[in-house]
This record gives C-alpha cells, structure tokens and sequence, in this order.
C-alpha cells in the first residue's frame, strides 16, 4: 500500500513537472512570434534587381492578342505578371485572390498570367478556372527572364516599366506585400525589416 501510494505521488510530480516545462515552451514561443514581424512576398536573391529597367518582351496572348511585358506604358497602370501552373496547387488557391485584386485595382493595375508549358493544357486550365478575364502568355522565355525557378512567382513593373518588386507568392497578404513594397520603395518588405533593424541597432 505505501509503495502505490509513493509511485502514485511520483507520478503526479512527473505530470505537474511536465506541464511546467510545456507551459515553459509554449511562453517562449510566443516570446518568439512576437520577435518575428510578418514578412511578405519572399524575393530569391538572383536575377533583375529592383529599381532596374524590366526587359520589355513583345509577346502574344493565348487569344492571339499582341502583348507587351516591360516597357513604359500609356495607360499609366502597373503590370503585374503572375506566374501560375496548371499543376500547382497554390496558384489554383490564389486564383480568387487574383480575381479580386482585378476587380479592385482595375484602374492601376494590370494583371497578366504567365506560364510555359502544354498550350492545350493551359487552355483547359482557362476554361475550367474561367480566366478568361486576364491576359494569359505562354511563354519560357519570359520565365527565364525573371528567372523564376518556383511558383507561384509576382513581379510588379511600374508604368515607366521599371522592376518595383517581386516574389514567391503563397497568399493574399504576400500579394499585397508586393505593392507594399513598392509603396515604400523597397525590394520588398524583407529588405525594408532587414534595413529598419540595421537603423534600430546601430
């Protein structure tokens, strides 16, 4: 009887001494996700550098359309080129983001999809995602250009067709961190964080 009365209170000074090393662990990380801002669209350290002209490409649209990516533009609006796969999951996620921000930034915006790949593969992708709304490339070569290696990939174009921003994009608040960045001037807002602890410390 007192030895099951003994392993009975060593037992409950084991679970109370684990729940205080939970509860130890669980302060610190809290401690740690206030330290770490939130950050936007992450910008691979390779290729065009913003602030840079963007390589104007005359290219044609799925529809057979002229289009033209970079280079100063008379409407006045910023090109947003997208680049989505027919078989990336997170591009069909974004997709109602996309739509939305079409409708919304219409008068300083324009979006164009961009892809490379099977042409009849990517037409289905349009007809069954109804994108038919935007402008949709199929083109390596412009993927090459930006150097873009994953998706799905942003870059942002000013209409003086100057690179503002660019980035892996994964949600709604990394789009809107695109145009953030540009806001502020910056290659995005990692940099803009980066620069701000810099000043901070110094």
């Amino acid at each position: 009887m007192t030895a099951l009365a003994v392993s009975n209170a060593l037992l409950w000074v084991l679970v109370v001494g684990l729940s205080l090393v939970v509860l130890a662990l669980v302060r610190q990380l809290g401690v740690l996700h206030e330290r770490i801002s939130p950050v936007g669209a992450l910008m691979l350290a390779k290729g065009l550098k913003v602030g840079e002209l963007a390589p104007t490409l005359p290219l044609a649209d799925l529809a057979g359309q002229p289009l033209t990516v970079g280079g100063p533009r008379a409407d006045g609006r910023t090109q947003l080129l997208m680049f989505v796969s027919p078989t990336c999951p997170v591009c069909k996620a974004l997709l109602p983001v996309l739509k939305s921000s079409r409708k919304s930034e219409q008068a300083q915006l324009d979006i164009v999809l961009a892809s490379d790949g099977d042409l009849a593969e990517q037409q289905d992708f349009v007809q069954q995602n109804g994108l038919g709304v935007f402008r949709y490339v199929v083109s390596a070569p412009l993927g090459i250009s930006y150097q873009v290696s994953r998706l799905p990939y942003a870059v942002l174009i000013d209409a003086a067709g100057v690179l503002r921003a660019r980035g892996i994009i994964n949600s709604r608040e990394h789009l809107e961190s695109l145009f953030e960045a540009q806001r502020l001037g910056v290659a995005s807002l990692q940099d803009y964080l980066e620069e701000r602890a810099r000043h901070q410390a110094a």
